[in-house]
Formats: C-alpha cells, structure tokens, sequence
C-alpha cells in the first residue's frame, strides 16, 4: 500500500499546483520583505484579496506570515512556504539559510516549499546541502518542491548567461526538485536549450520591477516561447497600481499562450502529476 501511496500523494499535490491543468504555473513570490524589508504599503492579507481568484496559481510566503493573512484566500490558489532566507545587509547577501523544515510547513497547511540557492556565492557548498536535505524530507514526506537556483557571487560576470542558467535548472533536477525557478537565459531561442537540457519545469524570475507594463508581458511571452512552464512575478505584481488586474494580464498570457511545438516538452511535464 505505500509503495502506491507516495507517488499518489505527491501527485495529487502537483496537480493542486499546476491546478489549470496545461502544465503552466505563475507563482506569485511574497517573500521579499525578508531580503530587502517592506516593499508595499498596505496589509498582505488585502493583497491576497487582490490576487485570490485572478488566475494566479500560486504564492510564496514565509511561515511567520501565515499568522497575519485569512484562509480563504487558498480555495483557487496554492500555498507555497519558503525555507530559506538572507538579508541584504548580510556580508554576503547570497548566502541562504534555512529557517523552516518541511514538516513544519506541511502543519501550516502549505501544498509545497521552496527553497532558495545561489551557486557561485561563497557559502555555495552549504546551500547545496541544504537543498539537498530539505528536497530528503520532501521525498519522506511527499511535497513539492520548488527549487530557486541562480548563479550568483563574486565570480559570476553575468547571471544570465545560457550556459549558467542550464546549470541552475539541472542542479535543481538532480538533487530532486519538481519545479525550479531560475533566470531568463536572454533570448527564446537560448531559454529552448535550457528547457530541453532540464527534466523537471522551469519557470523564470520576473525580475527587478519595471513601471513598462509592456516591457513585463514581453518578457513574460519570451519565457514562454522558449519554453518555459511559466513565471514567478513578484514586484511587477505586488508593487503594480493594481495587483490584481496586473496577476490577471500575466495569468491569461501564461494559460493562454499556445505551447511550441518541440520546444516545451509539456506532454513531460504533465507525467510528472499522473
């Protein structure tokens, strides 16, 4: 029985996850306040208001928060809570520590984690471990997980280059993501290489916030048409006029947007959650 369990139960939150069923996902991150503090007047729970019910699959949040906002808002999105953390003021501010395990996160109701890892800082090698030890738990557990790998440190010229985003997609993979948010690797065409190169989901960052709401969806359909299985918006959302009239334009280009053909791997992508 639970040898058949496992995968079942896993699954079945994969698919709370990828809840439109097209293999697609924005993910919504609301961990910021962590990094660089404040980023937004106004209360999260209203700001959950504002997304719940635009077609946003998913929001990151940290534990402590989970104590400020309503339940209800989780009825037409996922909870995903993150493990990990770093400071801007930190000497080395892409050093992440964990602050949170996955049981934890399973008893405040979350349907996956997230954890965050910055290869190329100097603390790289512990990072790795981290993820490593949280992505065991999963495995014991059954839960999702989210991995956020960049190259980022002193010896990384430019965070973006395919060659390092392709590394940071795989090294999630292998140490046994389901889903891993990275970079845009610049251009459709070299996204593709990423997206073929890796087995699990790729979603790409948002990036840092732009007032060009056109700027935003562009970069959005270019994720998309390279491949990727959607995007983490978080500042082009939460610090938008209208957050949620934003979440809603980037939901239905996401959800709406055609697959390509060779390029997307979906049909992959929807095994992971049968």
């Amino acid at each position: 029985m639970a040898v058949h369990n496992a995968p079942f139960a896993r699954s079945l939150r994969l698919r709370r996850l990828f809840r439109q069923g097209d293999g697609r996902l924005l993910v919504v991150p609301l961990d910021h306040s962590v990094t660089d503090g404040p980023l937004r007047r106004g209360d999260l729970d209203s700001l959950l208001g504002e997304l719940a019910g635009t077609g946003v699959d998913a929001v990151v949040l940290h534990k402590g928060s989970l104590r400020h906002i309503g339940h209800g808002w989780f009825r037409d999105m996922s909870l995903i809570v993150h493990l990990s953390v770093s400071t801007r003021h930190a000497p080395d501010p892409d050093a992440k520590y964990l602050v949170a395990h996955v049981d934890e996160a399973l008893r405040l109701g979350a349907d996956a984690v997230s954890v965050h890892v910055n290869m190329g800082s100097p603390q790289e090698a512990r990072q790795i471990a981290d993820m490593a030890a949280v992505a065991g738990e999963c495995e014991r557990w059954n839960v999702p997980l989210l991995a956020m790998v960049y190259a980022r440190g002193p010896q990384i010229p430019d965070s973006r280059a395919p060659e390092l985003v392709a590394h940071a997609a795989t090294l999630a993979a292998d140490l046994g993501a389901d889903v891993v948010k990275t970079d845009y690797a610049g251009t459709p065409e070299q996204m593709a290489e990423v997206v073929r190169a890796c087995p699990i989901p790729v979603i790409v960052a948002g990036g840092p916030r732009s007032s060009d709401t056109d700027s935003v969806l562009a970069h959005v359909s270019d994720a998309l048409r390279g491949g990727a299985a959607g995007v983490a918006m978080g500042r082009n959302v939460f610090q938008a006029d209208r957050p949620g009239r934003m979440a809603a334009t980037i939901a239905r280009l996401v959800h709406e947007t055609p697959h390509v053909p060779g390029r997307d791997g979906v049909d992959g992508r929807l095994a992971l959650m049968s």
